[in-house]
């Protein structure tokens, strides 16, 4: 019989976003009963680790999902945020820790962990970026609880796919010359990921007397500008002639970040403005309880790559954009015929296809990221650069994977919302349309060792506008729809045959 006490079983709220979902895996290699609390936990489906968690779903707003979800839990991370979800973003985070936090009392939660910023010394609260200062009103919530709670505070997390990482990198490969603002002057202290989340996971055995605010960092303190110069010399780029002006404002750079990066404006924007003052680490204390590993603390140059490695073996567990747009539609796709709510577009293509169906089905699961979306690329171009205009996410999100897609990534302005390999790809909107848009690819045998491809575009519009953009884009669907059936079925009959005893 075994009489070693068991590892605290731990709740993960943001188990969709980019922490999140590298927390879980540590957390369960840690020994640690897992459950994620998800508003769409099908998200979760084609994670690695799914089947060895509990997934429920719920909202951190919701005090009766949140009862459940808290139920038997020691342990409960707090990995979620507002961010980006308009002018009122503060009073959701502030509502959403109210709420949370006052679950986690009533069903007896012995800790709660939360990553927020780590906060500009001297600088009075009312001076602070509206991110920081939730990220402040978050952890000062969650510590007066009643629940013995450790905020731990990062400046810039460094680790392949972080927003702040991607921020880095696309600003450093494409522009040789920068005309630059002054925060890249700002003295940070950044921390790689592998340290965040080692952290984290060691923060469930702290001590129950530990109700504090603690300062996480890298070993390093650098200026943007340093930064820049290093990841450089990491990335074997040429050397990069940076010149700071004091003209750009944070607003006015977070829209040049926005162009040249993948990270929209509403990302960018509190990011920036969070380099405005000084993020350097003033204690060290969490050393106290989780001593530093035997090596030290990762450094800059070492997360550069690591993070650079993880991108060139497209090996990127988690993007930025792994969380969904805040909100993104999440109402049920219409079916046929029973779907009841409304006008319902659509545009339908068949194909005979001359390739076996795993070759039309490589083709169909490459679509989107650099690869393209098969036809007519101005097109695609210029409705990635309007919906940027209008703050949507645009096109340049990308993909996490060059080759697999699961439930739940970010495909540019699409999500990911069902997989059947070898057999349907479905992809929800998360542009900014006035309705849901849908659009499907799926494969069928047709018995002969060929193939059909199945293409639908669905739009179910919101009033007048909705109906109105419906019709002003019809005519272009053939050119955009229709090259995308021809072009996908075209590429599928070249595709190479897989070496034989090598899998597809």
């Amino acid at each position: 019989m075994d009489d070693r006490p068991q590892p605290p079983r731990c709740l993960v709220t943001g188990a969709t976003g980019y922490i999140g979902g590298r927390l879980v895996p540590e957390l369960l290699s840690a020994g640690h009963p897992v459950r994620c609390l998800a508003r769409t936990p099908s998200k979760l489906r084609d994670q690695p680790w799914s089947g060895q968690v509990e997934a429920v779903r719920g909202d951190v707003t919701d005090p009766k999902s949140l009862r459940g979800a808290l139920d038997g839990v020691d342990v409960a991370y707090y990995l979620v945020h507002a961010l980006g979800t308009g002018r009122s973003f503060e009073e959701t985070d502030r509502r959403a820790a109210g709420a949370f936090a006052e679950a986690a009392r009533a069903a007896g939660v012995r800790r709660i962990v939360y990553l927020g910023g780590l906060t500009p010394v001297g600088v009075p609260e009312q001076r602070l970026s509206p991110h920081l200062r939730s990220r402040t009103e978050v952890g000062r919530i969650l510590l007066d609880s009643g629940v013995p709670t450790a905020v731990l505070r990062a400046a810039v997390i460094l680790g392949s796919g972080s927003a702040s990482f991607e921020m880095l990198r696309y600003l450093t490969e494409r522009l040789p010359v920068m005309v630059t603002p002054s925060w890249v002057s700002t003295r940070i202290q950044p921390v790689a990921v592998r340290d965040v989340l080692r952290l984290l996971v060691a923060a469930a055995a702290l001590p129950p007397e530990v109700n504090r605010t603690f300062d996480i960092g890298g070993p390093e303190v650098l200026t943007y500008r340093e930064m820049m110069s290093r990841y450089a010399a990491v990335a074997r780029l040429p050397r990069r002639l940076i010149l700071p002006v004091p003209v750009l404002t944070p607003r006015l750079s977070s829209h040049w970040v926005g162009l040249v990066t993948p990270v929209p404006n509403s990302i960018a924007r509190p990011l920036v403005e969070s380099l405005r003052h000084e993020v350097v680490c003033t204690e060290h204390d969490i050393a106290r309880y989780v001593p530093d590993p035997p090596g030290g603390l990762v450094g800059f140059d070492q997360a550069v790559e690591l993070a650079l490695k993880r991108v060139r073996e497209a090996d990127v567990a988690t993007r930025w954009s792994s969380a969904s747009v805040p909100g993104a539609p999440s109402d049920p796709l219409p079916t046929d015929p029973d779907w009841a709510g409304g006008s319902l577009y659509r545009d339908e293509r068949e194909l005979a296809v001359d390739a076996p169906p795993e070759a039309l089905w490589r083709v169909i699961e490459g679509i989107g990221g650099e690869n393209g979306w098969y036809s007519f690329p101005l097109a695609w171009a210029v409705r990635g650069l309007l919906d940027r205009l209008v703050g949507g996410v645009g096109l340049r999100r990308g993909r996490r994977d060059p080759h697999r897609l699961r439930v739940g990534d970010s495909l540019d302005f699409w999500r990911v919302e069902e997989v059947r390999p070898g057999r349907l790809l479905r992809l929800r909107a998360e542009m900014r349309l006035p309705g849901l848009a849908w659009l499907e690819l799926a494969v069928e045998p047709d018995g002969r060792g060929g193939a059909r491809y199945r293409q639908r575009a669905l739009f179910h519009p919101h009033g007048l506008a909705g109906h109105a953009y419906w019709w002003s884009v019809a005519p272009f669907h053939t050119v955009v729809f229709g090259g995308m059936a021809r072009r996908i079925a075209r590429r599928a009959a070249a595709e190479p045959e897989p070496e034989r005893g090598v899998p597809a």
